[in-house]
């Protein structure tokens, strides 16, 4: 069972693989942790992008011979075959430390996963350590395989009464601020922009050709370029075709603060049906409501 040291570490390795939202699709956001044969942190790293070293070589680079006889704490499951890097279980085992804590198993494993290669190996492998709160970073990459298309958050701005606005300066900056945890990000007039631009190399993710008018269209020329996670701003067209579709995974709404009593019966529902509240704060003279389809 994972020591109270290993699961620290284990917290920073996930903390640590939000550093390559945005940027590493269609790979997923991984990070590493390397404690010593004394507990000690001695490396860390995460994927920066596709055909970058994965974490737990970034980790291990940091780490060095302090590694040896160490622990590998990961967030997803080391990979087990090459690509365009070579295959992050057999540097594990090339750096010879004796045991690997695992958050999430990898559903792209080809075969035998890293954990199962590892175990051969005779590497103590302990699996599902801490995965709830691994998927905070590594769920939209892991739904988006289930389902098949990209996870799509929807961000609209609205009026006291649910009437959808353009969006004002709340919104652009609630749209710089989530931007970057995306790969694409799909503006009320149906132009398509990197999340993070440039950190893909120019701009693979998106779309040669403009998007198509229909829903799915768009989802299978997202999921063809590689996307995994798009940011979708209201009020469009776009939008409102995903939402009647059932396509919208998260939603985000950004409501003025009311006045302390008045009349409401014109008001819209807070929420359209199939989504549940996830967060609701209060910033400045703005209410963020979060939700996500149940």
């Amino acid at each position: 069972m994972a020591t109270s040291v290993e699961l620290a570490a284990m917290r920073r390795a996930v903390i640590v693989s939000a550093s390559g939202l945005g940027a590493t699709s269609p790979n997923p956001p991984v990070g590493c942790v390397i404690l010593d044969a004394e507990g000690r942190i001695v490396g860390e790293g995460y994927h920066l992008h596709k055909g970058a070293a994965h974490a737990e070589v970034n980790a291990l680079a940091a780490a060095g011979s302090r590694a040896v006889g160490g622990t590998a704490v990961v967030t997803l499951e080391p990979c087990n075959h090459e690509g365009l890097t070579p295959a992050c279980h057999q540097a594990l085992l090339d750096a010879k430390v004796e045991r690997v804590l695992i958050a999430v198993l990898d559903p792209t494993s080809r075969g035998e996963g890293g954990a199962a290669r590892l175990r051969q190996a005779g590497v103590d492998v302990e699996t599902h350590v801490l995965e709830k709160e691994a998927l905070t970073v590594l769920g939209p990459w892991h739904a988006s395989l289930s389902k098949k298309r990209p996870i799509l958050h929807l961000l609209v701005q609205t009026d006291a009464a649910g009437g959808v606005l353009a969006p004002a300066s709340e919104a652009l900056a609630a749209i710089e601020l989530l931007r970057p945890g995306h790969d694409l990000v799909i503006a009320p007039d149906g132009s398509v922009e990197e999340g993070r631009a440039g950190v893909h190399g120019r701009g693979f993710l998106v779309p040669a050709a403009p998007l198509p008018d229909e829903p799915q269209a768009v989802l299978a020329a997202l999921a063809e370029a590689g996307a995994r996670t798009v940011l979708v701003v209201g009020p469009s067209k776009m939008g409102e075709q995903l939402l009647s579709e059932v396509l919208v995974d998260r939603l985000t709404l950004l409501l003025p603060v009311p006045a302390p009593s008045q009349a409401a019966t014109n008001a819209r529902p807070p929420l359209p049906d199939g989504f549940v509240l996830s967060q609701v704060t209060r910033a400045g003279e703005q209410l963020i409501v979060s939700a996500e389809r149940r």
